[in-house]
C-alpha cells in the first residue's frame, strides 16, 4: 500500500515538472500573452499583425546581462562617450539643423547641449539606431523572467500604440532593449513625451524635427532646470560616513546643502558655486569595478542629474551626458 502511494507521488511530480516546463517555453508565453494583450484593448487582428512573426532572441539576454554600465569603470565609460570626434559630428549635425534645434530650445527651455548630448550618447545621432526587430526583443525580455513585469508593460503598451495608429509595426526596429528612434525612447516614453512636431500626423522619432521636440517635451515635462548645474568631480576625505556615498541609482539618498560637506571635501573651497544648493554624493565604481577605490571617483549631483537618471538609471549614463553637455557648451 505504502509502494503504491510512493508511485502515485512520483507520478503526480512528474506530470507537476512536465507542466511547469510547458509553461516555461516561449510558445506557450505567446499564448499567455496573447491573453493579457487582449484584455488590455489591443484587437486580434493588431495582434496578429504585430505578433506573428516575433522570435525568442537568444543575444538579447547576453546584451542585457553584458552591459558597459557593469563593467567599465567611470573614467573609462565617460571619455569613450565624449570624445573630440563625437563633439564635432555633434557640431555638424547642430550646423545642418540650427534653425529647428534652436526653436525647439527656446519654445520647451531646453538647452540645445543637453539634447545634442543626449542624441550623441544614444545613438551617436542617429548613426546607432540599432537594427534588432523591437517585438522580438521585447518578447524575449518579458519572457525572461529578470525584468518581466517591465518588459511585459513595454510591450503591451507598444501594441497598443499600433493599435492607436502612432506607431507603423512594419519599421519597429531599435535597440536590443526594445528603444527606437534618434534618441532611443521605449514605448511608455513614445506613449507620454513623444510629440508630432511638425503635424504631419506621424510620429516621427527618426526625424529631427519630431525626435528633438519629443525629447524636449521629455525634459521638460519631467521639470529640468534650464542652465542648472548637474555634478561636478571631487576630492573626498576618507573621513566621510560611508551613508552619504551613492553607489545605485536607483535613488540618490542622504542629500544635504553642500555647505553641510565642507569638512568632507578637500577641494570645497574649489567650488564656486551656489553652497545652499541640495546636492547628493555619488561614488560610481564602488561595488562595480573590481579593486575600485572606496572615494574615487566621487561626484556631487545636483537635481538635474537625478532628472537624467529618469532617462537612463545609469550614473555612469548620467555623467557621460552631462560632461558632453558642457564641452558642446564651450563649442557652440
Amino acid at each position: 500500500m505504502r509502494i503504491i502511494k510512493y508511485l502515485i507521488i512520483i507520478f503526480a511530480l512528474f506530470n507537476l515538472s512536465l507542466v511547469f516546463a510547458e509553461v516555461h517555453t516561449f510558445d506557450d508565453w505567446l499564448k499567455s500573452f496573447k491573453k493579457k494583450a487582449l484584455l488590455n484593448n489591443i484587437s486580434e487582428q493588431t495582434f496578429i499583425k504585430t505578433m506573428s512573426n516575433v522570435k525568442y532572441l537568444p543575444n538579447v539576454i547576453k546584451y542585457d546581462r553584458y552591459q558597459p554600465e557593469f563593467y567599465e569603470d567611470t573614467i573609462t565609460y565617460i571619455s569613450k562617450r565624449t570624445s573630440k570626434k563625437k563633439i564635432s559630428k555633434g557640431i555638424e549635425l547642430y550646423k545642418k539643423n540650427y534653425k529647428i534645434i534652436n526653436v525647439i530650445e527656446k519654445k520647451f527651455s531646453v538647452e540645445k547641449e543637453l539634447l545634442l548630448s543626449l542624441m550623441g550618447i544614444e545613438t551617436n545621432f542617429g548613426t546607432y539606431l540599432g537594427k534588432i526587430n523591437i517585438l522580438s526583443s521585447l518578447a524575449t525580455l518579458s519572457f525572461d523572467k529578470r525584468r518581466s513585469d517591465f518588459f511585459t508593460n513595454e510591450l503591451i503598451t507598444l501594441l497598443q500604440l499600433v493599435e492607436s495608429g502612432v506607431i507603423d509595426h512594419k519599421i519597429l526596429f531599435g535597440s536590443w532593449a526594445g528603444a527606437y528612434g534618434n534618441f532611443q525612447f521605449m514605448p511608455t516614453s513614445i506613449k507620454k513625451y513623444a510629440i508630432d512636431y511638425n503635424l504631419n500626423n506621424k510620429i516621427e522619432l527618426k526625424s529631427i524635427e519630431d525626435s528633438f521636440a519629443s525629447a524636449a517635451n521629455y525634459m521638460t515635462k519631467i521639470n529640468w532646470k534650464h542652465n542648472e548645474p548637474c555634478f561636478m568631480k571631487i576630492d573626498l576625505s576618507e573621513n566621510i560616513p560611508k551613508k552619504f556615498l551613492n553607489k545605485s541609482a536607483k535613488k540618490i539618498k542622504n542629500k544635504k546643502k553642500l555647505s553641510y560637506f565642507k569638512k568632507y571635501l578637500i577641494n570645497y573651497d574649489d567650488i564656486n558655486i551656489n553652497k545652499n544648493l541640495l546636492v547628493g554624493i555619488i561614488t560610481p565604481d564602488k561595488d562595480i569595478i573590481e579593486n575600485a577605490m572606496n572615494f574615487k571617483p566621487a561626484y556631487i549631483v545636483f537635481e538635474n542629474y537625478e532628472l537624467i537618471l529618469k532617462w537612463n538609471r545609469s550614473l555612469r549614463f548620467a555623467l557621460a551626458v552631462c560632461t558632453l553637455k558642457e564641452k558642446f557648451e564651450n563649442e557652440l
